[in-house]
C-alpha cells in the first residue's frame, strides 16, 4: 500500500485526488493538510511514501516546502501538483529537488502513473517538461536575469507580472506588504528592471506569463 500525503488548500482537490487514487487499491492518503506549516508538523511523527503538493498556498509554499522536505526528509518524493503551466515553474522545481512536475488539468490516470514512478525511485517528467528540459540544455552559458531569481523571489516576479499589486500578493502569500515591496526591490536590482510595468514587458517578451 502507497501511503500519500497531499498539501492543498483546496478541499475539493483533496477529494478528488482521494477518488482517484484510493481507487486502484493500492494507495491511501494518510494525511491532507491545507498548509505547508502543519504538512511539516505531521511528517514530524508520522511518514508517507509521496507528498503530492501545490506551489500555491498560503504562508508556507509549496516551493518553501520542497526546500525544508528536502533538508528534513530527503528519501521522501515530492510530487507538484499545480495549476500553474509547466513552462512557469517545472524546470525550476525539478533541480530543486521536485520528483516530478504535473498540471492539475492532467488526467485522472497521469497522477496515479506519476505516484507510482516516483515511489520506484523514478522522476516523473511530462512529455512536456521533457521538451522544456532538452531547451534548457541547449541553451548557452549565462544565466537569463529571471533564473537568477531565487524561489520565492520568482514566485513573486510571476505575480507581479500578472498585474498582482503589493497587497494583492502580501494577502496571497500571508507575508507583509513591507516583505513584498522589500522582494519587489531585490527582484528589481537583481533584473535590472525599473518598475513593475518592466517586469510584465520581460515576462511576455519570454514567454513566462500568458
Amino acid at each position: 500500500m502507497i501511503r500519500i500525503m497531499v498539501v492543498d488548500d483546496h478541499n475539493i482537490v483533496h477529494q478528488g485526488l482521494t477518488f482517484i487514487l484510493e481507487k486502484s487499491h493500492k494507495m491511501k492518503i494518510v494525511a491532507s493538510c491545507t498548509n505547508g506549516a502543519d504538512a511539516l508538523k505531521w511528517l514530524h511523527g508520522n511518514e508517507c511514501d509521496v507528498a503530492l503538493v501545490d506551489i500555491a498556498m498560503p504562508g508556507m509554499s509549496g516551493i518553501d516546502l520542497l526546500k525544508q522536505i528536502r533538508k528534513e526528509k530527503p528519501g521522501l518524493p515530492l510530487l507538484i501538483l499545480s495549476a500553474y503551466p509547466e513552462d512557469q515553474y517545472a524546470v525550476r522545481l525539478i533541480r530543486a529537488g521536485a520528483a516530478g512536475y504535473l498540471n492539475k488539468e492532467c488526467v485522472p490516470e497521469e497522477v496515479v502513473n506519476a505516484v507510482h514512478s516516483v515511489v520506484k525511485g523514478k522522476r516523473y517528467i511530462s512529455p512536456a517538461v521533457v521538451e522544456m528540459l532538452a531547451d534548457e540544455l541547449s541553451k548557452p552559458e549565462g544565466k537569463l536575469p529571471h533564473e537568477t531569481l531565487s524561489n520565492r523571489e520568482y514566485q513573486i516576479f510571476l505575480l507581479f507580472a500578472s498585474a498582482r499589486t503589493i497587497t494583492e500578493i502580501a494577502v496571497l502569500l500571508k507575508l507583509s506588504t513591507n516583505t513584498i515591496s522589500t522582494y519587489r526591490k531585490r527582484i528589481l536590482e537583481k533584473m535590472h528592471l525599473s518598475n513593475n510595468a518592466e517586469i510584465m514587458r520581460y515576462a511576455v517578451k519570454n514567454h513566462l506569463v500568458q
